[in-house]
């Protein structure tokens, strides 16, 4: 029997597929089956100097030397088991991963990533498949066997959360090539950030936590506990594990950088796309979006926005299939939440410590040694140090935090020396707040331990990175942070120092640009020290005018080439944003506040924040210092834009009018917020149908584009007056001013308002009957606003393109455009896009023979337009009416009225679900 093997080891992990079902049909048949299924696997690995180390029911988990031997086994027992009869259990499907890497062995045992990291492998595949992880291709694809080969399935994202692995998949003549998708992070939407570190321990907590919420009579849990306690990772593992159970998907909402509990609907919104629609409350629009999914929220950090539990509450009842997990240091008080406190990791009994292979097995042990390890490789767990290691995970009480922080100075001091520190450190605090947890208490004093080991000018770096709310750039830290060239140590050095001491960790931003952030714990602590410091208005004075000057440069980014990448780059920094417009209001900056808001009111705009916009424009323009002529006057652009994207016509006239009267006269008269002003207006009062008024603005704002040789502007002009000119029917006049506007776009690189005026030409082409041109326009449009991810305006696209299919009877098309379209109008909260596709669907079914059908589409659209209270689209009023008319009359009256009523007494999302039913086989 081999012995085994020691550092550089290749893992082999197996189990047979459906095994639970197999025994519960047949016991005494599985028994036997399984008998022989060891037999087979253990002669192959034996055969090839494999070392089984252990097996876990019908799981076999062996160790190799070598790589290419651990492949040969495969290779060996993957046919033999597929051969074997099985006659009485039918096949027994065996999945395979091989990973290599370097893990302790202790008494024939493994333990480290690389052994989770192999696991989590074998769960991705299939009965039958043999994955191979990245590394241990490497090793093997220059002597593979003959006939043998390595499919890459590309890079996946494993459910340990960990970094990307690349995943290949063995090809022979004897087994299996197709399988289903890899069971991976990949294979259903979600948005679980990545960790820098697999997660140690917990599998009695994972599983109790999983177990809980597939309960059907859990509907919120709760993780509770102090900070530092692994209530985040532990939640995103379990929202890891339990993927595959939600249909619809599980998101990741982090509540850590907002304090204002008015924000948690947008913090919500954001992850799962949902925006504002029209004057819809933000609100709604999310119980719209999330009614009839089946989905995991993750809401993280919730202890700073308690009122807003609330809003949880509500969400779950009007969503049924909607489940919450929540962490927070404090419970919601919602009906029907259940909690579950998060215990310390496992811990020995430090005054009987067991032996030096037992105690490793305790998780905050486990833990300890794998981030010393990371930070010094060359550490180990020894007879004289075990004590020690031992004495620290219980002096921190299991505290993952805490644990991770203590052995980041493992470079530094031995675990010995470190326990010393730690002990007289502990001794120090224990006068802090009577009420405060003791743990909670103890992992404070990690972290002032932590923080007392820096040099001086790490700890004034630390403390003005307070500053930040979720995360910055390094250009922002030597920018706020040294700022008057005072900072006593290299920006990048101390980032890089406090890096290494877990102060400080490292995420992948927009454009793989490496941003900075502090665990939520440490950021407390670190706000303190700043506060201390007496320099905190000055670091807040600061940050508020870095953030201004990117808001700037960003703004007329947002309508050039490089406009998603900014959006992204905007989208990051908004919490730093949220942080900067709160400080400038406390502080009654009045001129700063109002550039900031007004600078941001494009990016709130499209990203669909416009409540919230339009809370913060109104803010800044109460203060009494009112500012200078020119803020103020983009700031109530930015009020009215925002509150006529959501139907509030009355006070977007007011503000807009209030803006242009302010320039009256004025030097700043010709100037950029007096363009937006005009459009919007103009765009205001076409809504209102006063083409003249509308045209008169849209040319004033023309002809100052023209004077000011404002590119953008001009583009924009020419684009709405054709919208006038469309409306008022003259369409060879808006065909050329639409096709103006598109050269204009296409040169100014604007991809977004590019998509605007091909959709609006589709419209004009369409009205003069050339159908092909029409759609050819559409579908680039389309094409331009999926790439930048504007769901809510590809949804009219798709609908459009669904009535120009349905003009020319090609049922199939037509049908294909409007399932997508009502999908994401319902996503987004489009209603009026809903209602016209609803119609859609009516005269759909009406040419399809199903007339009963197309009778109850058309009354339940013509309830959500009477209840309320949207226009019909004007563009496809005439097309739906005349084919809903011969429906009508070849169905007969009375059987007409009888379908008509039931689709009348429907529900909007009832309405949907029923339309989407043909689509979907239902």
């Amino acid at each position: 029997m081999a012995s085994p093997p020691t550092g550089t080891v290749t893992f082999l992990f197996t189990d047979i597929e459906g095994s639970t079902k197999l025994w519960e049909d047949n016991a005494p048949a599985m028994q036997a089956a399984l008998a022989r299924h060891d037999e087979l696997l253990r002669r192959a690995i034996e055969e090839r100097g494999g070392y089984v180390f252990k097996t876990i029911g019908d799981a076999f988990c062996c160790a190799f030397p070598s790589a290419l031997h651990a492949l040969e086994a495969v290779l060996a027992a993957q046919p033999a088991l597929l051969s074997e009869g099985w006659e009485k259990t039918g096949p027994l499907r065996v999945r395979m991963a091989l990973h290599t890497g370097s893990a302790d062995e202790r008494r024939g045992d493994y333990f480290g990533p690389p052994v989770n990291r192999v696991a989590r492998l074998l769960s991705a595949g299939h009965g039958g498949q043999v994955l191979l992880s990245s590394a241990t291709q490497e090793l093997v694809r220059d002597t593979l066997p003959e006939g043998a080969r390595l499919r890459d399935l590309g890079e996946r994202r494993l459910k340990d959360l960990f970094r990307p692995e690349r995943v290949f998949q063995l090809i022979a003549p004897e087994l299996p090539t197709s399988f289903p998708p890899l069971k991976t992070l990949d294979a259903r939407i979600n948005n679980l950030p990545a960790q820098p570190t697999p997660l140690v321990g917990r599998e009695r907590e994972l599983k109790e936590v999983c177990d809980l919420l597939r309960g059907e009579g859990v509907r919120l849990l709760t993780l509770t506990g102090p900070g530092g306690i692994g209530k985040t990772r532990l939640g995103l593992q379990v929202a890891a594990e339990l993927l595959d159970e939600f249909e619809d998907g599980v998101f990741f909402a982090a509540l850590a950088p907002i304090t204002d509990p008015s924000l948690v609907a947008s913090a919500i919104a954001e992850p799962l796309g949902v925006v504002e629609a029209g004057d819809q409350p933000l609100e709604e629009g999310l119980k719209g979006y999330l009614r009839g999914k089946e989905l995991l929220l993750l809401l993280d950090n919730f202890e700073q926005v308690l009122g807003a539990a609330p809003l949880v509450g509500e969400l779950l009842s009007a969503c049924p299939k909607l489940k919450v997990l929540a962490t927070s240091r404090s419970v919601l008080r919602v009906y029907g939440e259940q909690e579950y406190p998060v215990p310390p990791l496992e811990l020995p009994d430090h005054k009987r410590l067991p032996s030096v292979e037992r105690l490793t097995q305790y998780e905050a042990v486990r833990l300890f040694i794998e981030r010393a390890k990371a930070a010094s490789p060359d550490f180990s767990v020894t007879n004289e140090n075990a004590p020690a290691v031992a004495e620290i995970c219980v002096r921190l009480d299991g505290l993952p935090l805490a644990i991770e922080l203590a052995a980041a100075r493992i470079k530094l001091l031995t675990p010995r020396a470190m326990l010393e520190r730690l002990g007289s450190r502990l001794k120090l605090v224990t006068g802090g707040a009577r009420n405060l947890p003791e743990r909670q208490r103890t992992l404070r004093s990690t972290i002032e331990w932590s923080h007392a080991l820096l040099e001086e000018g790490e700890r004034v770096l630390f403390a003005r990175l307070a500053v930040f709310s979720g995360g910055c750039t390094l250009e922002a830290i030597e920018t706020v942070c040294d700022a008057e060239d005072d900072l006593p140590v290299d920006a990048l050095e101390g980032v890089s120092s406090l890096l290494d001491k877990s102060l400080l960790r490292q995420e992948e931003g927009p454009e793989s640009e490496p941003r900075f952030v502090m665990l939520e714990t440490i950021h407390e602590y670190a706000r303190e020290r700043l506060q201390a410091s007496g320099e905190a208005e000055e670091i807040r004075r600061l940050h508020a005018e870095y953030f201004l000057g990117l808001a700037e440069e960003a703004a007329p980014e947002l309508k050039g080439p490089d406009q998603l990448q900014w959006h992204r780059r905007l989208d990051a920094e908004h919490g730093n944003m949220r942080t900067a417009l709160s400080w400038t209001l406390r502080q009654e900056k009045d001129e700063l506040t109002l550039r900031l808001a007004g600078a941001l009111w494009r990016f709130w705009w499209t990203q669909g924040y416009d409540s919230e916009g339009r809370r913060w424009l109104e803010g800044a323009l109460a203060m009494e210092g009112r500012g200078s002529i020119e803020s103020r006057a983009m700031a109530l652009a930015g009020v009215g834009a925002l509150a006529s994207h959501q139907g509030d016509f009355d006070r977007a006239e007011e503000a807009l009018e209030e803006g242009l009267e302010l320039l009256v006269g004025k030097v700043t008269e010709r100037s950029e917020a007096k363009l937006h002003l005009l459009l919007t207006l103009g765009a205001v009062a076409l809504e209102r149908e006063d083409h003249d008024k509308a045209t008169r603005l849209f040319e004033e704002s023309l002809s100052l584009s023209r004077e000011e040789g404002n590119g953008w502007g001009l583009a924009r002009s020419v684009m709405s007056l054709a919208t006038v000119i469309h409306e008022q029917g003259d369409l060879e006049r808006a065909t050329q001013l639409f096709e103006e506007g598109i050269d204009l776009f296409r040169e100014r690189g604007d991809k977004l308002h590019l998509a605007y005026c091909l959709i609006n030409l589709g419209l004009t082409v369409y009205s003069r009957g050339d159908l092909g041109r029409a759609a050819k326009l559409t579908e680039e449009g389309v094409g331009l606003l999926r790439e930048l991810g504007v769901g809510a305006d590809t949804a009219v696209g798709l609908c459009n393109l669904g009535w120009m299919a349905l003009s020319q009877n090609d049922l199939n098309k037509a049908t294909v455009y409007y399932e997508e379209s009502l999908r994401l109008a319902w996503d987004t909260g489009m209603e009026p896009v809903v209602l016209t596709t609803l119609e859609g669907y009516a005269c759909v079914a009406g040419a399809q023979g199903e007339a009963q059908r197309a009778a109850r589409l058309w009354g339940a659209a013509q309830t959500i337009q009477e209840t309320k209270d949207i226009p019909r689209d004007a563009y496809w009023l005439t097309e739906a009416d005349s084919r809903i008319s011969v429906v009508r009359s070849n169905l007969g009256e009375e059987v007409w009225e009888e379908a008509w009523r039931k689709g009348r007494v429907i529900t909007l999302d009832e309405a949907v679900s029923y339309a989407l039913e043909e689509a979907t086989g239902g």
